[in-house]
């Protein structure tokens, strides 16, 4: 038998959705992340593509972070039109731990009338061997969420 679950994060920015977007749906989040979060990264390598869909990124966690130490990350759905990407964990990582989907999902929309503002929706997907169970609190979005902060100062540094 399966668990699966689902949990998001939203974050206003006060930027426009395309600028956002050009972050997010670049290779240019998995750069500022590497840059910004060496606690918890130590390496992200592009294995294939350039940022579209199909490219292949290997994390490599920092020292004395929880859980396997690394994951390959496959990016299955880039729509520059919606500004949406998707990106599925398909080797090491939370495979390791048990689960059998991990999905992460970027979201930029605009905030409501404001042109000048936008939401990043971060959302988790998982699904996880009921043996494995204990291992649910891997699937969270507080790592996202954090990330969305860093891309918030960033954009709004860069305006």
């Amino acid at each position: 038998m399966v668990m699966s679950g689902k949990a998001s994060h939203d974050l206003e920015v006060e930027v426009p959705a395309s600028q956002a977007w050009e972050l997010y749906g670049t290779l240019g989040i998995a750069r500022l992340v590497e840059q910004s979060l060496t606690d918890v990264i130590s390496k992200i390598e592009v294995e294939q593509g350039d940022g579209e869909q199909g490219t292949i990124l290997k994390l490599t966690f920092a020292p004395g972070i929880p859980g396997p130490g690394w994951h390959k990350e496959k990016f299955t759905m880039v729509d520059n039109e919606k500004r949406v990407k998707e990106v599925e964990v398909v080797e090491g990582g939370y495979r390791e731990l048990g689960f059998t989907f991990y999905l992460i999902r970027f979201e930029i929309t605009e905030a409501g009338s404001t042109p000048s503002s936008c939401i990043i929706k971060t959302t988790v997907e998982y699904e996880l061997k009921e043996e494995a169970a204990a291992m649910v609190s891997f699937a969270s979005v507080d790592l996202f969420a954090n990330i969305a902060q860093i891309a918030k100062h960033h954009l709004l540094k860069n305006i």
